[in-house]
């Protein structure tokens, strides 16, 4: 028992150690390897691929290695990471080793950072560990600046590394250890050195710009220990406050702000403040030649960024083009003019079907693309740029260039004049408002990485990006610097839109986050030439979005001025970086705004949905607050990302036949029954007819024959997998592929892989076409079909999901019924595959949190709105909450008789929301929700008992949905009924972070003999209440005209001077009848009632009359000063506002004219103080109107 207990201890000692250092628990990993990052060298991966095919390894686990996994898939090698593996060989449990390959880091920085000393400390602990006997693990490790193995001759072979792991070799263990730890010994003494004054490297870097981009970069390359200043110029708000090693640049006298940047200013500067690099933000700089002054007034000093020859590739779009054309890098059919006749003849020229752009060449601040629609359009747009010069000298050349379409893609990549290295590509919002409309902007926000680029998409971009750094090379202009692609998904593959020779705002903000590699050493490597030394990694599983703010009215007239509330309370929150760009601090250390796009809010997370959430979040705590009003004057969008969120799953196919049940599922892509797209297709045989359906989705579908001569079930699988992984493949369908596939396979795709069998399983599995189809006639069976099933191991075993069914008719042949089955085949593919992109997720463990869902909010919202609904009760009901429904007791409430009759009303707020959404004030439109029920309901003669709400959300906000809660308890206690349920909906996919929706349900009880109308008749007399204002109806109009009249909802109401802001009038909530109507309605006073809603008065007052009657109105009161003042803006007639608007009335009654008196005065006794005597209802003669207005809206 003892010995038990002791060898327990030390296991738990050993297996933990990894996770006290941050590495993942590797105690049951056959192999693991630690540390490679973005690279993957061949020497490691022929270990692994031998270690695996032929001694066993089965489980092997990458730490910091992202790119091992799909390079060892890819041939020759053809070997998969079974992570999720537990399984060994005989053989291998008892004799083999666990093998760890570790990546020595290629530098100081690299091995200063967190990850890597984490790393290190692991290793370090298990060679000291095997010095005291426990030897049960084999570490090599491999120097990747040398490419070979420590402590290993470099004659030896895989076989002979293989050959120690399987050996007791003390010494040779002994020798291998002592390299490793000797490495990591003179690691370590530099970075002593690097501690002290006289051998540290302690860099000053100038930062010329001014922007978002220039801040990100300042405090990126302020994390370096090589750094010591990072000084702006002329910098921002931001990067004044930064502190730290963050400054911005002054004059000579220490304190005055340094504005100037022209050359000689900044060649000043360098040599005043011994300068060690300057790192180039904008593109203007770099066109003026700050580059090549630099390399004669200060030779010793590195410069990021390319000369002016380098940027005239984004200087100029007609050389850029020509570039192009003439390397044969993939872009857009083009024709560059210098005359605006030429241009316009070459427009006349073309098909009227040939959609064209049209650009200015030079530089135009990012305006210069003009995208024309018709013929027409694009000779306007030719004369716009090339004789009306608007944009100056810029448009002296014209570039007219062929429409593409398909998503686009920013693509930065570091450039040291030799090759490139690709970041993550970025995706970016242009437009203004959500939905990409509005005016184009700088950039509204961004996220990276971007799901539409693939494996395969960003090599490919990455071989574009280094043939043009080769070809630039060859004319004697080296490129150095960050070359930025905007590139265009063609369905043709990835076509360059356009060169930038800089950094992109706002994807700077989001693809510097995910950057692991010090920062300055990648720029010196760039400047120095030697970029391939450098292993420039990005983190793993790990997206960033980032949001804009900016002032409204960007991006034409906006305010400047304006204090920026809520920086602090954001500094201290996680995953949240704010990066400042038209910011200024004034004399009193107060932020303001000082520029259009004013800070880039910049979340991240393990997902681009946790990445959002921590965006928006932020977000929401900003405000610019206007110095006379303190309303915010601030704009962002809601949506950014949305389309990344909701994704298209990307399917692969795998087939050996026809493919015929494949067309379907095509079909159902390609019209939008299925939110997917087939992305790769794949197939063991050449001649297939599947691969000529892959070839007719076009050139950016995956369709590739994968020969499996030579080749194990094992290899054949992996490559199969490298090709479906490298085009981004979500889901597996097997259509017709006659090949058993290995564990590995299995595994790897475990869950996430379907396939159809011609039976309707368990029975008959394991046989294949018409041999099933004549099994099941000769069992004589009378059903037969086909099974959608998971592929697992066991052939034809995996959990079934989707079966069609049908008869086998009597003479039935294998022929006759296969036809019959494969009908089904298509529809159950897509039902199947429907129900994985309502499912679809990552793979792992997912949670309601994962998703974005807090189930904690959805309880504190409860408890927080409880006290509100318990207000609301009353007779029938004790509106209590956290059932799963409301109950309600109509003999409590007076309706037990069997004549009572059930009234349900429904509705929501509309437009109206949107108001509430921008002005922050939640609480009137509970009372909305409330009030567009319950007097619907009231109309029907009922009596409101019970009220539920439905609220969905993007993102919860515990505070924001509790005072819409609030308000609908407060409409509920107004009309007199029991808020007994609800329902909270927090749905990522379905809204935007910050955004939610109502509806509300309300339902009452009325005597069946008083159900309204009834017995409305001519000589009743129409009495018309007050509105309090617009209600929730027409919003949508109403929100055009207050843009139209350049308001904002903070602005001064120009139509009541009593309300503080035009938001705060048109929040005004509806007018709630319910309880000045009850009495009326149990005196029987009433023979009929109308809400006036959408349609206003003119469509809904026939709702409650015979056809035989009409109503005549004499009386209707003058417009309220809100219809007054939308009636001259939008210049809509006496007619049109009537049929939009409730112009003034509410509710109109029908009332028996011999009570007219009396009903007045409950009315009266109910609140109404004022009544209007709208007119009598007549006769109706043919097709007469309704409703004749005798009285105009004056």
């Amino acid at each position: 028992t003892t010995s038990s207990a002791t060898i327990t201890a030390n296991n738990i000692s050993k297996s933990s150690i990894s996770s006290t250092m941050g590495i993942p628990d590797l105690s049951q990993a056959d192999m693991a390897l630690i540390g490679f990052g973005g690279t993957a060298p061949a020497q490691v991966l022929c270990l692994v691929a031998k270690a695996v095919n032929d001694h066993g390894y089965h489980s092997i686990t990458p730490v910091r290695s992202q790119s091992m996994e799909y390079a060892l898939l890819e041939a020759p090698y053809r070997t998969f990471l079974n992570t999720n593996s537990t399984t060994s060989t005989p053989e291998s449990s008892s004799t083999r080793k666990q093998l760890i390959i570790y990546n020595l880091p290629a530098s100081l920085t690299e091995y200063l950072s967190t990850a890597s000393q984490a790393e290190a400390s692991y290793i370090r602990s298990l060679l000291y560990q095997s010095s005291n006997g426990n030897n049960d693990k084999v570490i090599l490790t491999f120097d990747s600046n040398n490419k070979s193995f420590l402590g290993i001759p470099p004659t030896a072979t895989e076989a002979d590394l293989i050959s120690y792991v399987y050996s007791n070799n003390a010494a040779f263990a002994a020798q291998l250890a002592s390299a490793t730890l000797g490495a990591l010994s003179a690691l370590d003494q530099s970075a002593a050195s690097q501690l002290l004054p006289q051998t540290q490297i302690s860099d000053v870097v100038l930062l010329l710009g001014s922007g978002g981009r220039e801040h990100a970069l300042a405090v990126a390359l302020s994390q370096s220990p090589l750094v010591r200043r990072v000084i702006c110029l002329p910098g921002n708000g931001g990067t004044a406050a930064e502190g730290g090693k963050i400054s911005n640049a002054v004059c000579e006298d220490g304190s005055t702000p340094l504005a100037k940047t022209d050359n000689a200013t900044v060649i000043a500067l360098v040599k005043r403040l011994s300068v060690d690099m300057v790192v180039v933000g904008p593109e203007q700089p770099l066109v003026d030649g700050v580059v090549d002054e630099l390399a004669v007034e200060c030779p010793s000093v590195k410069v990021f960024g390319p000369t002016k020859a380098g940027a005239e590739l984004e200087a100029s779009k007609a050389f850029t083009k020509d570039f192009l054309q003439q390397h044969d890098i993939p872009t857009a059919k083009y024709q560059n003019f210098t005359c605006a006749k030429a241009a316009i003849a070459y427009v006349q020229s073309l098909d009227p079907s040939d959609r064209q752009v049209v650009k200015a060449s030079g530089l135009a601040a990012g305006k210069g693309v003009l995208l024309p629609t018709t013929h027409q359009e694009t000779i306007d747009a030719v004369n716009e740029i090339m004789s009306d010069k608007a944009f100056g000298t810029a448009g002296d050349t014209c570039v007219i260039e062929s429409f593409m379409t398909g998503p686009e893609a920013s693509c930065l990549a570091f450039c040291d004049g030799k090759t490139a290295v690709l970041m993550p590509a970025a995706q970016d919002h242009k437009r203004a408002l959500d939905g990409d409309e509005g005016l184009n902007t700088g950039g509204m926000g961004a996220y990276a990485p971007a799901p539409c680029v693939t494996p395969e998409l960003q090599r490919e971009i990455e071989k574009m990006c280094v043939r043009t750094v080769e070809k630039m090379a060859e004319r004697g202009t080296p490129y150095v610097g960050v070359l930025y692609a905007g590139m265009m998904l063609t369905p043709n593959g990835p076509s360059v839109l356009e060169f930038n020779c800089r950094f992109g705002d706002p994807e700077t903000q989001v693809v510097l986050p995910l950057l692991e590699t010090d920062l300055y050493e990648v720029m010196v490597a760039c400047c120095t030439g030697n970029l391939a030394s450098i292993d420039v990694r990005f983190k793993e599983n790990v997206s960033a979005a980032t949001v804009v703010c900016a002032a409204k009215g960007y991006p034409e007239t906006y305010p400047k001025g304006m204090e920026i509330k809520g920086l602090d309370a954001i500094a201290a929150a996680e995953n949240v970086k704010v990066y400042h760009a038209g910011t200024k601090v004034d004399d009193d250390q107060i932020t303001r705004c000082s520029g259009g796009r004013v800070l880039a809010v910049t979340g991240t997370g393990s997902n681009l949905t946790e990445a959002l959430a921590a965006s928006y979040r932020a977000v929401k705590q900003i405000t610019f607050e206007d110095a006379t009003t303190k309303s915010s004057l601030m704009h962002h969008r809601t949506d950014i990302a949305k389309g990344a969120i909701r994704k298209k799953l990307r399917i692969g196919v795998l087939g050996s036949t026809r493919g015929t049940a494949l067309l379907p599922v095509m079909e159902a892509c390609a019209n939008g029954t299925l939110h997917a797209e087939i992305v790769a297709v794949v197939s063991n045989r050449s001649t297939a007819p599947i691969l000529d359906k892959g070839k007719s989705l076009g050139v950016t579908v995956a369709t590739q024959f994968v020969s499996s001569k030579g080749l194990t079930k094992e290899q054949y699988d992996a490559e199969c997998t490298a090709v479906l992984a490298g085009a981004g493949v979500e889901y597996v369908i097997l259509v017709g592929y006659m090949r058993i596939l290995s564990k590995e396979f299995t595994d790897y795709w475990s869950g996430r892989c379907i396939n159809v069998h011609p039976s309707l399983l368990p029975k008959h599995a394991g046989g294949m076409d018409l041999a099933v189809h004549q099994a099941v006639i000769d069992a004589k069976e009378t059903e037969s079909g086909c099974t959608i099933h998971e592929v697992t191991e066991e052939v034809d075993g995996g959990p079934v999901l989707v079966q069609k069914v049908i008869k086998v008719e009597s003479g039935e042949t294998a022929e006759s019924l296969k036809a019959k089955v494969q009908a089904l085949e298509g529809p159950a593919f897509i039902e199947a595959i429907s129900k994985k992109c309502k499912t679809s997720t990552s793979s792992g463990v997912i949670s309601y949190a994962d998703a974005g869902v807090s189930i904690d909010a959805g309880n504190s919202l409860i408890e927080l709105i409880k006290p509100s609904c318990k207000a609301t009760r009353r007779p029938g009901c004790d509106a209590d909450l956290g059932g799963f429904g409301g109950l309600f007791d109509l003999a409590a409430a007076g309706y037990a008789s069997e004549d009572t009759v059930i009234i349900g009303a429904t509705d929501g707020v509309g437009t109206k929301l949107r108001v509430a959404h921008e002005t922050k004030k939640h609480e009137s439109v509970g009372i909305d929700l409330v009030a567009m029920c319950v007097n619907d309901l009231i109309v029907a003669g009922g009596e409101p008992l019970f009220f539920l709400d439905y609220f969905a959300t993007g993102k919860l906000d515990v505070e924001e949905a509790a005072a819409v809660v609030r308000g609908i308890a407060e409409g509920c206690k107004q009309s007199g009924c029991g808020l007994i349920g609800g329902e909270t909906a927090e749905m990522p996919s379905m809204y935007a972070p910050g955004d939610y929706d109502l509806a509300g349900f309300s339902v009452g009880a009325v005597h069946r003999d008083k159900v309204l109308p009834k017995n409305v008749a001519a000589g009743n007399v129409l009495l018309g209440l007050p509105s309090s204002g617009i209600h929730s109806n027409g919003f949508s109009l109403v929100r055009k005209l207050i843009e139209k009249a350049n308001l904002g909802y903070e602005s001064a109401c120009p139509w009541d001077k009593n309300a503080e802001t035009v938001g705060d009038s048109l929040l005004t909530p509806t007018k709630l009848y319910v309880k000045c109507c009850l009495p009326l309605l149990k005196k029987e006073m009433l023979t009929g009632m109308s809400h006036i809603t959408g349609g206003g008065l003119l469509e809904n007052l026939p709702r409650s009359l015979p056809s035989d009657v009409k109503a005549v109105v004499t009386g209707h009161p003058s417009l309220p000063s809100v219809f007054a003042w939308m009636k001259q803006i939008s210049g809509l007639d006496d007619h049109e506002m009537l049929r939009t608007f409730n112009c003034g009335i509410g509710m109109v009654l029908i009332v028996k004219k011999e009570v007219v008196d009396e009903a007045k005065a409950l009315l009266r006794e109910g609140g109404e103080g004022v009544i209007y005597d709208l007119g009598v209802l007549t006769e109706r003669q043919g097709d007469e109107a309704q409703v004749e207005m005798k009285s105009d809206l004056a």
